[in-house]
């Protein structure tokens, strides 16, 4: 193996550790955005101002937002165990 290979190969690892890196720091915000969402949602039916409807609305979303950070969980666990 020469020198241009093994500087490619070099270079090749490190693209793929910054892009690896890049993912998991949006992954990881994207992930903290949906947590924060759930956690809204759930200090919204806290209060008496909300109808059933509203509510049941409301937890649905917090369902979702969680279920979305999870999402974002599981894909960096997913790169990290690559």
């Amino acid at each position: 193996m020469g020198f241009k290979d093994t500087f490619k190969t070099v270079t090749k690892a490190v693209t793929d550790a910054v892009e690896t890196a890049k993912h998991n720091a949006r992954d990881a915000a994207s992930e903290a955005q949906h947590h924060a969402a759930a956690r809204a949602e759930a200090e919204k039916r806290s209060g008496d101002s909300l109808s059933p409807a509203e509510q049941a609305r409301s937890l649905a979303t917090e369902v979702r937002e969680e279920a979305l950070a999870k999402v974002d969980s599981v894909r960096q666990e997913i790169r990290k165990n690559l």
